[in-house]
């Protein structure tokens, strides 16, 4: 008897939970809005008018309700579409102009880039890469190719550079591209951002030497100089856009002239092997003396 009641108690409530569903509470049907013509979701009302008569400074953004929305989506959006100008800008009574959010959409585009500077661009262009040696247009100058010496001096693939990264070279470096791409670093990281806008920024270099076949420091003996291979390049001067120059002669040691000069020593360690300024020896108080020496493992820069 007690399990008929269990049984019969189990399936009534059976039963009324299958017809749940049915009792619940549920949102209302969408009214249907096929009679309804397409309307936008979001629109810009006029603005308000103020007491005083004038028109209210913010514009009112009014979002349609459901009866006002279309049963199909995406749907069209008439009024968001570009208007004139002056019929979305309102002015007040100081003159302060209404900027649409669409306003981008009216606004002047930039004109076509006329033919001539295009043209002026492109050979431009062109001639720096017929100029361009070492694979680099940054590195300006003509190939030389081999270059024959007394003994082992000379330069297997030996380049007459006349300017690395826009900065022009007193005097054409017969070096090699070994040399030639350390200079082109040391002038990007080193010299230009040394100089900064010192006298209007950097615009060449006063160079010494280059290739030459001799022994170092110019002694009429001993071990033949890294110049003897074209991997040497000196550098006395720093020529400016003003005119002016910075001399390692009159300006190292004190100074904006002298902080550049010695911030120029610091950077040259790095991408050169050896690196010797005023203060390494009497040979070169008025020159730094940068080479790519193949023997080092590493730099040295006094």
């Amino acid at each position: 008897m007690r399990l008929a009641a269990y049984l019969a108690a189990v399936f009534c409530a059976t039963a009324s939970l299958a017809q749940a569903p049915e009792g619940s509470l549920r949102p209302e049907a969408r009214i249907s809005t096929s009679n309804v013509s397409p309307a936008v979701a979001l629109r810009i009302a006029r603005p308000e008018l103020r007491p005083d008569g004038f028109e209210a400074l913010a514009p009112r953004v009014i979002v349609p309700t459901a009866l006002s929305r279309p049963a199909l989506r995406p749907y069209l959006r008439p009024e968001l579409e570009r208007q004139p100008l002056t019929e979305l800008n309102k002015l007040d009574e100081q003159s302060a102009l209404f900027i649409s959010p669409f306003a981008v959409g009216n606004s002047l585009h930039p004109l076509v880039r006329p033919a001539a500077i295009t043209r002026r661009y492109e050979e431009a262009r062109a001639a720096r890469l017929r100029g361009q040696v070492c694979g680099d247009p940054d590195i300006q100058g003509v190939a030389v190719g081999r270059v024959e010496g007394r003994g082992r001096c000379g330069i297997e693939n030996a380049v007459r550079v006349k300017s690395v990264a826009g900065v022009q070279l007193s005097t054409q470096a017969v070096i090699d591209c070994t040399t030639a791409r350390a200079l082109k670093r040391w002038v990007e990281n080193g010299a230009i951002p040394a100089v900064g806008d010192l006298g209007g920024g950097i615009a060449s270099m006063r160079v010494v030497s280059h290739y030459s076949c001799r022994f170092r420091n110019s002694a009429s003996s001993g071990r033949l100089s890294e110049h003897s291979f074209g991997r040497a390049v000196d550098i006395a001067g720093i020529g400016l856009k003003n005119g002016d120059e910075i001399t390692l002669l009159s300006d190292w040691g004190g100074g904006a002239k002298g902080r550049a000069l010695r911030q120029m020593w610091r950077a040259a360690c790095g991408p050169f092997g050896t690196v010797l300024g005023p203060e390494s020896n009497r040979f070169h108080r008025d020159h730094f003396h940068f080479d790519t020496a193949r023997y080092r493992s590493g730099s040295y820069c006094r």
